[in-house]
């Protein structure tokens, strides 16, 4: 079977300081944007009141939107919740209004042009709750990323594993930045898809990787830019083909699937352009970095009659 893009001969390396320079300012920018304007954490996080309401016919949510907007309630999350006639409304907190008070107004507002509205179901979630989901999700990208620290250490060598956890701190540090940048509320969705791309650049880096392990095996007589630069090409088919269809899909999901998807699939999208930017670059230019070369991955042979017969 033949590749669907022929072999390419680009030399990547030759920007890699360029490359490197750009992920800084990046890399920069967005830890000044966290720590200087933080994130625009969801209620998931901060705390809030969810109220699910049956209507007795099918409902726009742009309606509902609006309505509550015109009425002053800003920070709303309404969306679909089983049927058109189920829907989820989740309220953000607000300063001197306590959950009841506030859940109640909601409800009158809505009512006004819907009388019929039945609520279902009110909740309250504390900002005790919020502030350890915060805790627990900043804990599992932790732990992920030390579980790929040792899990490329004992496949590779442990400078590729240091390669590999840089370029994915790299991503994930872009892709939570560009939420800080740009306001868009963060949430849960977005967490599970901050995690995605941890796994997703991953994979991809692996795969440049286990191919420069071979390649140092094989070319014996090309220095380590030279097998880096082959490795990156001889892969970059795949990379671009598994990339361009997997952002299709995002795409799709970002542009129809409806608002409750709706940063999710911007979050996937900003990841794997990032991912596939950093495994091309940043971690393949990260084990150049840190110095490893044909020795370190090359069997170590016996010194015996045998080994000093072979060609």
């Amino acid at each position: 079977m033949k590749p669907l893009l022929k072999q390419t001969h680009i030399d990547f390396m030759k920007w890699r300081n360029v490359a490197m320079g750009i992920s800084l300012v990046l890399v920069v920018s967005a830890i000044a944007s966290i720590a200087i304007r933080g994130l625009n954490f969801g209620i998931d996080f901060t705390g809030g009141t969810l109220i699910e309401l049956g209507y007795g016919q099918p409902v726009k949510l742009d309606e509902i939107r609006e309505t509550l907007s015109q009425s002053g309630f800003e920070r709303t999350t309404v969306q679909h919740f089983g049927t058109s006639h189920d829907v989820l409304v989740r309220l953000a907190p607000e300063a001197g209004r306590n959950n009841v008070e506030l859940s109640d107004s909601v409800v009158k507002t809505l009512r006004v042009k819907a009388p019929g509205v039945e609520v279902r179901r009110i909740e309250f979630v504390g900002p005790q709750v919020g502030e350890e989901l915060r805790e627990d999700g900043g804990l599992a990208m932790v732990y992920a990323l030390i579980g790929i620290l040792v899990y490329v250490t004992l496949r590779f060598e442990y400078r590729f594993s240091f390669g590999s956890v840089i370029a994915l701190v790299h991503d994930v540090i872009i892709t939570v930045g560009f939420f800080s940048l740009t306001r868009i509320e963060f949430d849960l969705p977005v967490l599970a898809a901050v995690l995605a791309v941890i796994g997703y650049s991953l994979n991809d880096t692996i795969v440049v990787y286990d191919r420069i392990r071979e390649n140092f095996r094989k070319m014996r007589k090309v220095d380590t830019v030279g097998v880096v630069n082959t490795s990156i090409n001889q892969t970059l088919s795949r990379t671009l083909v598994t990339s361009l269809t997997t952002l299709l899909v995002l795409i799709a999901l970002f542009l129809i699937g409806g608002s409750v998807i709706h940063s999710f699939a911007l979050a996937l999208i900003v990841g794997v352009i990032v991912g596939t930017y950093s495994s091309i670059y940043v971690a393949s230019s990260s084990i150049l970095v840190l110095g490893v070369s044909k020795k370190d991955l090359l069997p170590i042979q016996r010194d015996s009659a045998e080994t000093e017969r072979r060609p």
